[in-house]
């Protein structure tokens, strides 16, 4: 396996993360989690992920419900 180099980066942004599907999407999670932040604080979520229970590609909501704080082994681990 070879280096990443700042292209592949770059071209990764440019063909993936920034289409405005994936930009919408990343503003929404940004969201949920400025919203537990406000409602539990910032100690509270701090080296933690928010989870969302189901799945916003699923048609979950950042309703506050549908949000709970995980660790990031917990939150990204059940793959």
């Amino acid at each position: 396996m070879g280096r990443t180099t700042k292209e592949d980066y770059a071209r990764h942004y440019r063909d993936y993360q920034g289409t405005p599907e994936q930009i919408k999407a990343r503003a929404k999670r940004n969201a949920a989690r400025a919203e537990v932040v406000k409602q539990q604080g910032k100690s509270a979520v701090a080296g933690k992920d928010v989870d969302h229970k189901k799945r916003l590609a699923h048609g979950g909501s950042n309703a506050p419900s549908n949000l709970r704080v995980r660790s990031k082994s917990a939150n990204r681990g059940w793959r």
